[in-house]
C-alpha cells in the first residue's frame, strides 16, 4: 500500500511539474551560433554628433554589398547610430511608458519573432514596436520567422536596438509591455 501510495505521489508530481512548463509563459532565447554574424555588445554611446544639418540625405551603404540601412560590422562598428542624445528624430514624450525589457540583451539572447509587424512585433511574451523614423528600414524583415538580438540603446532614452540576424541591420524600437 506504502509503495502505490509513493507511485501515485511521484506520477502526480510529475504531470503537475510538465503541466507548469508548457502552460507558464517562458521567454524562449538561444546563443548566437558561431557562424552568425552578432555584434558581441551594442554601439558606444556617441560623444560628439555631427551637425544636423548632415544628417537629411544620409547614406548607410558604407562599402559594396553593405545594406542601405543602419547596421553592423563584425569589427563591431554599428554603421547609422552615430547621431547622438540630442537627435530630435529619436525622442519620446514619455520614456518607458510601459516598462523596461528584461528578457537579455546580447549575443546570448537571440530571440525568434513570432508575429506581427512594425507597428507591433513579439518575441517570448514580449512585445514592442519599431519607432517610425526607422519604419522604412525594416521591410524586409519577417515578422513571424526572423531571429534578433536586443541591445539598449546608449544614447536615445527609453529605446532598445533590434539587430536583425538574417539581414544584419537593425532598428530603433520601443517597448510595449508584456
Amino acid at each position: 500500500m506504502r509503495k502505490a501510495k509513493l507511485l501515485l505521489l511521484a506520477l502526480s508530481l510529475v504531470a503537475f511539474v510538465e503541466h507548469g512548463q508548457r502552460g507558464a509563459a517562458r521567454p524562449q532565447s538561444r546563443a548566437a551560433k558561431p557562424e552568425e554574424h552578432v555584434p558581441a555588445k551594442g554601439p558606444a554611446p556617441i560623444r560628439k554628433a555631427p551637425p544636423a544639418a548632415a544628417q537629411p540625405n544620409r547614406s548607410f551603404k558604407d562599402a559594396e554589398g553593405h545594406p542601405e540601412a543602419p547596421h553592423a560590422h563584425p569589427d563591431g562598428k554599428w554603421i547609422g547610430h552615430d547621431t547622438g542624445k540630442n537627435d530630435k528624430a529619436y525622442h519620446l514624450d514619455h520614456p518607458w511608458e510601459h516598462g523596461h525589457f528584461t528578457g537579455g540583451f546580447g549575443p546570448k539572447h537571440v530571440w525568434h519573432l513570432t508575429g506581427g509587424g512594425r507597428d507591433r512585433f513579439g518575441f517570448g511574451g514580449f512585445w514592442f514596436s519599431v519607432f517610425p523614423a526607422d519604419y522604412g528600414f525594416c521591410d524586409g524583415w519577417l515578422w513571424d520567422t526572423d531571429e534578433v538580438v536586443i541591445y539598449e540603446d546608449p544614447d536615445h532614452v527609453g529605446f532598445y536596438l533590434a539587430y536583425n540576424v538574417r539581414l544584419g541591420t537593425y532598428i530603433h524600437m520601443t517597448y510595449l509591455g508584456m
